[in-house]
Formats: C-alpha cells, sequence, structure tokens
C-alpha cells in the first residue's frame, strides 16, 4: 500500500510516499481501508521532532491521525462494528495505532466510530480530533452554559471554527481572532465580536469573560487570564499552565490533552447530524501532494482544515 513516512525529522520536505506493507489488525482493532485524512498542528509536532523526547518513535512511522474509512477487517476482541461499516475516527501511532496518511490503517476500536450519515467521507476526515477536542474543552472543562461570555482564540482554524458552532448551539456569547478571509468565515458560524489579530490585542479589548478556550499557545495562553472575571476557567491546546499567575487571577487553567473515544465522536455526530457543528474544509491535496500541503498548513493562514485524498 502507499504510505506518507518519515525517517528522520525535520520540515515537510522529510515526508515521503513510499510501499509499505499493509498492516493487520491486532485483536482490540479494526483494519480501515483509508479514503480521507486530514493535517492536524499534532501532526506537524510529531514529524518535526518537538515531541521526540517525551514521545520517542522507531523510524520510520506512518504520520497523521483523523481517518474516515470503511472497516475491512475486524480483531477478534472487537465488537459493536461489522465489516462495511463507514467509520471516523484516529488513527496514530503514538497511540499504538498504524498511521493515518496510508491507504490502509489498522486502529484500536475505542477511538472509531461510525461517521455522519449525512457527510461524505472527506468532510468526516476533517472532525476526528479538532471536534473531540472543542467538545471536550466546551463541555467537560469549562462546562460552558448558556449566556456566560466565552474566548475563542484562533477561531478560523480547525478547533476554533468547530468550538465556535459548539458554543453557539449551547447559546454562549462569543468573541474570537481571525484574519483576512476567516473573519467572514466566524461571523458567519456564530461568533459575536470578532478581534484582527493582525491589527488589535484581545487582551485589551475584552474583559469579564467566563471561559477562554486557547489554540494560539505561547504566551497568548497567559494573556487570556487578564479577561476573565474571578472563578472564570482557561483551557489551552498547547501551552503550559502559568499556575502562579492563574491563582493569583483567581481562576482555573488547564492544558488540554484531547481524548478521541467512540464515545465523544458519537456525541460529535449527533450535533453534525442536527445541523449544528458543519465541517470547514479549507483546501484538499492528493496523498502524493503531501509536502505541500504541509507547507499550505504551516506557511498559510488556513481556514478551517486541510484534507488528503487518499482513496480517488
Amino acid at each position: 500500500m502507499k504510505a506518507a513516512q518519515f525517517s528522520e525529522y525535520g520540515g515537510p520536505e522529510v515526508i515521503q510516499v513510499v510501499e509499505a506493507d499493509k498492516p493487520t489488525p491486532m485483536e482490540n482493532q479494526v483494519l480501515v481501508e483509508v479514503h480521507d485524512s486530514s493535517i492536524n498542528p499534532f501532526d506537524t509536532s510529531i514529524r518535526a521532532g518537538y515531541m521526540k523526547e517525551m514521545i520517542p518513535l522507531e523510524l520510520p512511522v506512518t504520520l497523521g491521525g483523523d481517518i474516515a474509512g470503511e472497516v475491512i477487517e475486524i480483531g477478534s476482541d472487537v465488537s459493536g462494528f461489522a465489516v462495511g461499516d463507514k467509520v471516523y475516527g484516529q488513527a496514530n501511532v503514538v497511540a499504538g495505532n498504524s498511521g493515518a496518511f496510508a491507504q490502509f490503517s489498522a486502529t484500536k476500536a475505542e477511538q472509531v466510530a461510525i461517521m455522519p450519515s449525512n457527510l461524505d467521507y472527506l468532510e468526516s476526515a476533517s472532525l476526528p480530533l479538532v471536534g473531540a477536542s472543542a467538545l471536550q474543552a466546551l463541555t467537560q472543562h469549562i462546562n460552558l452554559q448558556p449566556g456566560q461570555k466565552i474566548f475563542i482564540h484562533g477561531g478560523g482554524g480547525g478547533i476554533g471554527t468547530i468550538a465556535i458552532q459548539i458554543a453557539k448551539n449551547i447559546g454562549a456569547h462569543i468573541a474570537t481572532t481571525a484574519t483576512g478571509e476567516q473573519i467572514e468565515l466566524v461571523k458567519k458560524l456564530g461568533a459575536d465580536e470578532v478581534i484582527d489579530y493582525k491589527s488589535a490585542d484581545f487582551s485589551e479589548v475584552l474583559s469579564d469573560y467566563d471561559a477562554a478556550f486557547d489554540t494560539v499557545g505561547g504566551e497568548e495562553f497567559t494573556k487570556t487570564f487578564n479577561i476573565l472575571k474571578s472563578g472564570g476557567v482557561a483551557v489551552s491546546m498547547i501551552a503550559e499552565v502559568d499556575e502562579a499567575k492563574a491563582s493569583e487571577r483567581g481562576i482555573s487553567a488547564f492544558r488540554q490533552q484531547t481524548h478521541v473515544t467512540t464515545k465523544v465522536l458519537d456525541e460529535l455526530r449527533v450535533l453534525v447530524e442536527a445541523g449544528v457543528v458543519t465541517p470547514q474544509v479549507d483546501k484538499v491535496f492528493s496523498l502524493d501532494d503531501i509536502q505541500a500541503a504541509f507547507k499550505a498548513k504551516e506557511e498559510g493562514t488556513v481556514s478551517g482544515k486541510i484534507v488528503l485524498k487518499i482513496k480517488d
């Protein structure tokens, strides 16, 4: 089968599309014929070696996490799935799976679910990590309630576009950052207030918010503390928490580790099928053009997700 692998850490140029052995599912896994996948910042972190001390890998490995495709084989301990099921979920090697950027992927059954009936493979492939991240942050860590005010930092990105839609459905007031073409997109998705981060500093504009969800990281996360009321909650996908500053401000702050599970994916499917969440796909590349796909992700301003078309 074709697979996009890397044998050394570095930029997009280290990714090579090679012929690899089709994986054999373990007893707790399903084998999926992958139709589409999508790129997440986590994939860049793994490929570039930013996490090699924390997550050592025996190279070469197949890159990628998000998948949508068809179940073609089932492990002996797996129940709840049948050959022919259309599924979406995660297949990342760091979770003990075989990787997503390939024609076939062996992944733990607990990390996939039946994909939304109103989406195709391409749209479904854009959702697993970003959808699970947004759901986990808003419903578990923040427990967002109707009428509360939430700041979503990076509203035009993959996670941000989904988080805005979920927060709007909950009934929250939403402020977000975006720029360029993203501004109209986030307004359409439900943002009440949009700050162009190239011309304004959100921390000088916003105040008295109940919650902040950060997808940008760095010092930007600590700056979100300043816009929260006492007792507020701040969650970051990237940044470490400055516990002293959080305590000083009287807020709770977390760095989130997203768990893509069948349960969460089922919850996401319900929202998609109800019309609450609509995938936001910006660009589509073939697997053979994966280097260009990563360059587009890392060098440009992406609105939503970049998807890889794996099966024609």
